[in-house]
């Protein structure tokens, strides 16, 4: 049985029982320890409260406990025997779009929570919307406190149409509604008896189901390297000549035997031997992490790129991208120098122009708009000062995807998503 990974992002306002949710799924798949489901009952007893409030598993920052409001992103782990799970618990304020992006970024699947007396809030829209622009291949809308509306079908339906209908305006390749109580655990991990009208899957099964393999990139090999391994001072001496290429795999598929260009310099080579710390490999694919051998010996450094002679990247020194900006100290404008830092490659970048600035709530398009602040995300072109081996973030997410950081303080102010390169 596989036990691959799933990563997934969970996003909601305030009071729209993200916390809970995920307590439920830690707690009713028996994935929290005897002494943390004490202290949480301990807790509960001393606020008074008859249930035990599993939102406290997850709110492990205390200053958020007391200001009702989850900051920064917390990451949960938790395993069944179908699948290992990372989750991404995201805030909800618009103040915090940055950390949207930065957990659902390398998501497989957002769970978007919206409370069923509420219906589609504004927040839900820009959730919605945010995991679009991130790729997002799978999400799911949890329509949660449906105890609250004596579990109306009626009511869900309702829901389910609203956001079926804003839902056509975005890139949604894979939508699931999903009716729960995650404060009584209905449709949660088992099948709720109390609506008997809903014939899916619940939350967990479905998480352990959902099909993610093909969302990965298997038609563009792409191969930046991370490091370039050469024990000239080996004692045994067959390791003299050893140089291997270490790094991550983006994207495609690479067998030994195959042939391989490299970027820069469009020299080709055949993959001699592909390793890893268990042995060596017949093939490779994403997002494994490998040491190749090449039969010829080419200068190879850190952010060089292997590819195919006949599917390269764009090289490029100009791309165009969607920047969200995370910066609170600077704003984003025209001739601000920073560094980029894409696959394995970091360069020095200067931001040329500022097309225009989105509103992620009304998705208008801004064009007057000098700067992007905090949380603001706009399209921007960049010029960097060594070419870039990329590809348009709908195609890749790994070699479409980038960070921009400040030169003096070393700090992440921008993340970005290559819509073209020129």
């Amino acid at each position: 049985m596989s036990t691959d990974i799933l990563r997934f992002a969970t996003a909601g306002s305030v009071d729209d029982g993200k916390s809970t949710l995920i307590g439920r799924l830690l707690f009713d798949s028996k994935s929290i320890f005897e002494d943390q489901l004490d202290a949480v009952e301990r807790t509960s007893r001393g606020r008074g409260e008859e249930q035990t409030n599993l939102a406290l598993l997850t709110d492990g920052l205390r200053a958020e406990r007391e200001q009702g409001i989850t900051i920064d992103v917390a990451y949960r782990y938790f395993a069944t025997p179908r699948r290992t799970f990372i989750i991404a618990d995201t805030p909800g304020h618009i103040q915090y779009t940055r950390n949207m992006v930065t957990g659902a970024s390398t998501s497989d699947l957002a769970v978007i929570l919206v409370d069923a007396r509420k219906g589609l809030q504004e927040q839900s829209r820009r959730h919605a919307f945010l995991t679009t622009l991130l790729q997002v291949p799978h999400l799911v809308v949890a329509v949660n406190k449906m105890d609250l509306v004596d579990y109306s079908q009626e009511r869900f339906e309702e829901i389910k149409q609203e956001f079926t209908a804003f839902a056509t305006k975005l890139d949604v390749s894979d939508l699931t509604f999903i009716p729960i109580s995650a404060l009584h655990g209905d449709n949660v991990v088992d099948r709720s008896i109390n609506m008997p009208w809903y014939d899916g899957s619940s939350m967990l099964h479905h998480l352990e189901h959902v099909h993610i393999a093909s969302d990965r990139n298997l038609i563009d090999a792409r191969f930046p390297v991370q490091y370039v391994i050469r024990p000239q001072r080996a004692a045994d001496p067959a390791l003299h000549d050893y140089r291997g290429y270490a790094g991550m795999i983006s994207g495609g598929v690479f067998k030994a035997g195959d042939e391989v260009m490299h970027l820069p310099s469009g020299l080709t080579s055949r993959i001699a031997k592909i390793l890893t710390p268990d042995g060596e490999l017949a093939e490779a694919f994403p997002p494994m992490s490998v040491t190749m051998l090449l039969e010829d010996e080419i200068d190879i450094s850190r952010g060089d790129m292997l590819c195919r002679p006949h599917n390269q990247p764009e090289v490029s020194q100009d791309i165009e991208a969607m920047v969200c900006w995370m910066a609170e100290s600077r704003k984003l404008t025209p001739r601000s120098k920073l560094i980029i830092k894409h696959t394995t490659r970091t360069a020095k970048v200067v931001a040329r122009d500022i097309r225009y600035r989105l509103d992620v709530n009304t998705l208008h398009r801004d064009e007057e708009a000098a700067d992007l602040s905090l949380n603001e995300i706009g399209r921007v072109s960049l010029r960097a000062t060594q070419p870039l081996f990329a590809d348009e973030y709908k195609d890749n997410r790994l070699t479409g995807g980038f960070i921009l950081i400040e030169e003096g303080s070393n700090t992440t102010v921008g993340a970005g998503m290559i819509v073209r390169a020129e």
